[in-house]
């Protein structure tokens, strides 16, 4: 097995690394996608409308219920995958930048998933917006080689066009939803409706190329619709949509509940992670509760819940009530990196830094945006922290345990705790994908973090869930964008979640 960013900084991608073959896999042009792009920003701004004036998910998200239902979908929205008692299944979140840092994750991926039964991919399948037109380089072209299903839930971004291209993709090309009678003027629904960002006309012939790509029988998924279940083995994996604003609406809500109940071992997979970035974010369910509240009802028998949006991985052992529940963020399958070394010394629901893990390693992330800002801001002797440098001042800074000891003749230098306070060591930086940029949190968002501006180490990740009657065995792999990490994908967290 490789070294991996726990082992050596070549383990982490750092030094004079061979460049993966990747891009052989990628199209011969590739659209650069900046997000402080004004042009990004406006076609993104239906999560800002939707925290303004009202947020219209739900009501939206009940409509393509009904039609799914109508069409013959199973009310209980419950896919039977697998009926042996053993299995396996992979995990990848938020990939679809289509650019080198999704496509350096796909020749790992490829080969961690040999034998698996299928895939899952949680929250934005496609990035900026969601539009039918970019599936055939994020989705279809990276994964064809992938022979099983892949099933998903969307994130924020897919909901940017209302869902259109998610449910066309997934749902058995779901028709069009019929428009909504228009609301009063003046109101704030009438000015909703008013700015809100529609769908662009879908180019039906690239959308039929773009599907052949993955056409094989073997390789068909049909979900009932944005939120389903998989019964699979001895497990149920209970998947959710929380919008664009990370709630789920109180017909879904009633859903969960009832797809939760019985003895059968349940994990989560959500768009919004429960714990994230040293905090809690239990989901709220609207007309009451949260999600977070069903999951830890010992009735429910949840054994994990794995949550995207934020792009990288976490992982948080909560004890509750005398049972551990592993609470992930899995976040990393292609879209830019969200910092790690702004995560202060961990402790929330009795989870301590000895208990939590993460990738990247907090000296890993910051020795990576000191080279972004060093590079962009043409301050690189200023700026630029060696891998050793920012791992050795993370564990002063925050007064922990590093993940990687650093050398022991590394000095701590002034320069070293200056670029650490700049770009925000040990203080939460806001979620980012949601566009909400207090001026003190703008340090790892400044310049677009466009993730084409970037070369290796990318510090993406997937997992891979291995599932017998006893146990779930989940793995963390990276993908650096390097040779070594691209032909043996290291694992960087491993955990074995027993299931009686």
């Amino acid at each position: 097995m490789s070294d991996s960013s726990r082992d050596t900084a070549e383990g982490a991608g750092w030094g004079a690394a061979e460049r993966g073959a990747y891009r052989r896999l990628m199209p011969d042009h590739v659209e650069k996608l900046f997000w402080f792009d004004p042009g990004t920003m406006w076609a993104a701004r239906n999560g800002v409308l939707a925290s303004w004036f009202g947020d219209p998910t739900g009501r939206t998200r009940g409509r393509w219920v009904a039609e799914r239902e109508a069409a013959g979908a199973p009310a209980d929205k419950v896919i039977r995958q697998h009926e042996g008692e053993r299995f396996s299944f992979m995990v990848i979140g938020d990939p679809g930048e289509g650019d080198d840092s999704q496509y350096a994750v796909v020749p790992g991926f490829l080969k961690v998933s040999q034998g698996t039964d299928f895939a899952v991919i949680t929250s934005d399948v496609i990035y900026p917006v969601g539009a039918t037109d970019d599936y055939g380089p994020k989705f279809f072209r990276p994964y064809q080689d992938y022979p099983a299903p892949i099933y998903a839930i969307p994130g924020n971004h897919d909901w940017y066009e209302d869902l259109g291209a998610f449910m066309r993709v997934f749902c058995d090309d779901a028709p069009p939803l019929a428009a909504e009678p228009k609301p009063r003027p003046l109101t704030r629904a009438w000015w909703r409706t008013l700015l809100w960002h529609r769908p662009r006309p879908a180019d039906e012939e690239l959308l039929a190329q773009a599907r052949k790509l993955r056409s094989a029988p073997e390789q068909r998924a049909v979900q009932p619709g944005p939120y389903w279940a998989i019964d699979a083995g001895p497990v149920r994996i209970v998947g959710i949509d929380t919008g664009l604003l990370g709630t789920i609406d109180a017909e879904q809500g009633a859903w969960l509940r009832e797809v939760s109940r019985g003895p059968r071992p349940k994990i989560l997979v959500t768009g919004s992670p429960l714990y994230v970035d040293g905090e809690h974010h239990p989901c709220p369910v609207e007309g009451g509760g949260t999600v977070d509240d069903v999951v830890r009802d010992p009735a429910h028998h949840y054994v994990a819940a794995i949550g995207g949006d934020i792009h990288n991985y976490q992982r948080y052992p909560v004890d509750v009530g005398g049972r551990t529940i592993q609470y992930v963020v899995a976040g990393g399958g292609g879209a830019f990196m969200h910092a790690t070394h702004t995560i202060p010394r961990v402790s929330v629901a009795n989870v301590t830094e000895d208990d939590f893990r993460c990738y990247p390693l907090r000296g890993d992330s910051l020795a990576f945006y000191s080279r972004l800002y060093g590079r962009r801001l043409r301050l690189p002797r200023l700026l630029t922290l060696t891998a050793a440098e920012a791992t050795a001042v993370i564990t002063e800074r925050l007064g922990i345990r590093p993940g990687r000891t650093p050398s022991a003749d590394t000095p701590v230098t002034r320069r070293a705790r200056l670029v650490a306070t700049l770009l925000g060591t040990g203080s939460r930086p806001d979620r980012g994908s949601r566009f909400r940029l207090p001026v003190k949190k703008i340090y790892t968002q400044l310049f677009s973090p466009g993730s084409v501006s970037y070369s290796p180490p990318f510090f993406k990740c997937f997992l891979r869930l291995d599932v017998t009657p006893e146990a779930v065995r989940l793995r963390c792999f990276a993908a650096t964008g390097n040779r070594p990490q691209e032909l043996d994908p290291p694992v960087e967290d491993e955990i074995v979640i027993p299931l009686a």
